[in-house]
């Protein structure tokens, strides 16, 4: 496949209570909050018009929040429901809320916990929010695979009716997490780049 077939538009990197929009710091927490607590304060900042936000569990919220700040004022929410796809991945799976279910079912299962306990829900939860009703998947690999990233929504972009994905990693577990979520697309906008390996990789090791 020719890398020009297929470009990134647009990065959000969430770690270390810090939040990056196309490489640039958009807000960083004082402190080290618990997660929780960086997540509603992070939400009050960038959103605080969707309740539904309070029920996700960890996973759902930070993919949530990461598109909401990489799509905030996007076209790519003008395009049709079926031509906005998603690949993300993650290390833990739905780990972080299966522990927490678990604990649960000692006593009474927790039916708002049991919801989360599959990690693609995140997906569902920005398909809700944004509309999207493109192709989706979710891998669980032990690393952000660039090689995998790159070329999984490169393929989709060029074969399919999709017009853009997001794509990228989603991990979180107890209080250690981070985001690295892009938007690709068929044709090239803003400050794009060519959908490689490479050009994921640095963007993803920026402000590491």
């Amino acid at each position: 496949m020719n890398s020009a077939e297929a470009y990134i538009t647009g990065s959000c990197i969430i770690r270390h209570n810090s939040i990056y929009l196309n490489g640039e710091l958009r807000w960083k927490a004082e402190g080290t909050p618990e997660l929780q607590e960086w997540l509603r304060a992070a939400y009050d900042r960038f959103s605080g018009q969707y309740p539904k936000f309070h029920k996700m569990d960890a996973l759902g919220k930070l993919g949530w929040l990461a598109a909401e700040i990489l799509l905030q004022d996007n076209p790519v929410k003008t395009l049709p429901p079926e031509a906005v796809g998603m690949v993300l991945a993650n290390r833990s799976s739905s780990l972080d809320t299966d522990f927490r279910y678990y604990a649960t079912v000692k006593d009474i299962p927790s039916p708002a916990l049991f919801v989360y306990t599959l990690p693609n829900i995140v997906m569902g939860e920005i398909c809700i929010r944004h509309g999207f009703k493109g192709e989706n998947t979710f891998f669980v690999t032990d690393a952000f695979d660039v090689e995998l990233m790159s070329a999984y929504p490169a393929q989709l972009l060029t074969t399919t009716a999709l017009q853009a994905c997001l794509t990228g990693w989603v991990e979180v577990l107890d209080n250690q997490y981070e985001v690295a979520l892009f938007l690709t697309e068929r044709t090239p906008a803003g400050p794009a780049l060519p959908l490689t390996a490479a050009n994921l990789a640095a963007l993803y090791d920026k402000n590491k």
